[in-house]
């Protein structure tokens, strides 16, 4: 792979942007951030859980909050790395790439990395998969779509659903920056693959669904993404999805763990014993003693081991670019850092003392239940309006006048197509908050009426 080609600031759909535009006081790929932080699938995330339900008596952080932070860390990562890889192939400067494009592109795909996930977190991508996986209606689905198509419904990933998002060619549409996509395309392959290979990171998941196969393609081509498979759709990762893959880890692990403290699951003094060892001489226990406030205390050290591990991520990167390049590097950059023993235990006291917790198991059977019964209703609607012709009952007819305009007449061109019907009824499921989520549950269940 070669810089040149992988930083391509050619729009999905666009094409080349005009010079005018490139020279703007904004660059391409800061527009690119700009159009995602404005647009209502991230709006959304206000109101989705990051891990923990959202209590009346503390704040803790939402995958809205949780995506900035990790576009702030990307940002850092990208302009780091970025210095030296522009120092490495000056042929960038004469493009008018520098750190700083590479910063914003990093940036930009880190803000949108959670733009797919539906309620309820990954418990929500559970409920959804195991729907179809486990329900009458899910088997009835089964005997129509194509393999490769159920595939994609039974391992529903919220990377592919994101993948969607920000390529919708509707009027709403973000059409991002090739380079963009593909730094945002943490799984580069496709569901259905012959062989997954475990030494590859990039393989644990899949990036895009069959209605996007195209895309993808035309986006890996633009950006010269390496071909591993030519059997299947299955590619080496942008580099630069190596630090937005990063900038994820460092954030869920260090800042679940100051929400866990500040709910009283996890002791400051546990908090400190995981976090000093990672800076080593740069923690002062006298200044950490003085501070007075518990918050102040966990606060403090969450920022000196955020810097700290940018520093060590970067320098990593930088050290194994000719291997990422070249496509033989394919694990998480946080797992080859001096500090990656230091995480593991992080993440093991986390699941222990976090994940495992009374709030967030709740949270999961709730986001179960509920995902549960939203497909239950509008999925069940969306397949008697396709094994009817579009002539459903009363109830189902009501079901599908609650969709917006723009999903009805998905539903209208797509009326022979059940992979593509269904996949319009997880859009409108997706883009809903836990609120939302959880409303729509109740009114459609008779559970809570309108004006009464």
């Amino acid at each position: 792979m070669q810089w040149e080609k992988l930083i391509n600031p050619s729009r999905f759909l666009e094409g080349v942007p005009k010079s005018e535009q490139v020279q703007k006081s904004r660059s391409i790929f800061e527009q690119d951030y700009d159009r995602i932080i404005f647009s209502y699938p991230f709006r959304c995330l206000q109101d989705k859980t990051q891990v923990f339900p959202l209590p009346k008596t503390d704040f803790v952080h939402t995958r809205l909050t949780h995506s900035l932070e990790v576009s702030s860390v990307g940002r850092s990562l990208g302009r780091k790395a970025g210095k030296v890889i522009v120092d490495r192939h000056p042929a960038l400067l004469s493009k008018g790439i520098s750190q700083f494009e590479i910063g914003a592109i990093v940036a930009a795909a880190a803000l949108a990395h959670d733009i797919g996930n539906p309620p309820f977190g990954h418990s929500g991508e559970d409920a959804i998969s195991a729907f179809f996986t486990e329900s009458p209606l899910g088997q009835k689905i089964k005997k129509t779509v194509a393999s490769e198509k159920w595939a994609d419904l039974i391992n529903y990933e919220g990377n592919a659903q994101g993948f969607r998002l920000l390529t919708n060619n509707n009027f709403q549409g973000l059409r991002v920056t090739y380079a963009t996509l593909a730094t945002f395309s943490k799984y580069p392959r496709e569901s259905k693959i012959d062989k997954v290979d475990p030494n590859r990171k990039s393989q644990k998941k899949y990036g895009f669904f069959q209605a996007e196969k195209d895309v993808f393609i035309e986006t890996a081509n633009k950006t010269g993404l390496t071909r591993l498979d030519e059997a299947n759709l299955v590619w080496s990762r942008h580099p630069l999805a190596f630090l937005v893959e990063a900038a994820d880890d460092i954030c869920y692990s260090i800042i679940d763990l100051e929400d866990g403290c500040n709910l009283g699951l996890v002791s400051i003094e546990t908090v400190k014993d995981l976090l000093a060892p990672i800076l080593g001489n740069r923690f002062n226990p006298e200044k950490f003693n003085r501070i007075p406030l518990m918050r102040e205390k966990v606060s403090l050290l969450r920022a000196l081991v955020i810097s700290e591990l940018i520093e060590q991520v970067s320098k990593v990167f930088i050290d194994l670019e000719t291997d990422i390049l070249n496509g033989t590097f394919d694990k998480a950059l946080t797992s080859v850092i001096p500090g990656e023993k230091y995480l593991k235990e992080i993440i093991r006291i986390s699941v222990k003392k976090i994940y495992q917790s009374t709030p967030v198991l709740e949270k999961e059977a709730a986001g179960f239940e509920v995902l549960s019964g939203l497909l239950d209703a509008f999925a069940g609607a969306c397949f008697d309006f396709y094994t009817n012709m579009g002539r459903t009952g009363k109830k189902n007819a009501t079901i599908i006048n609650l969709f917006p305009l723009d999903l009805r007449q998905s539903l209208e061109t797509n009326s022979d197509d059940l992979y593509k019907i269904m996949l319009s009824c997880l859009d409108y499921i997706i883009l809903m908050t836990d609120t939302q989520a959880l409303e729509t549950y109740r009114k459609i269940k008779g559970i809570s009426i309108p004006g009464f």
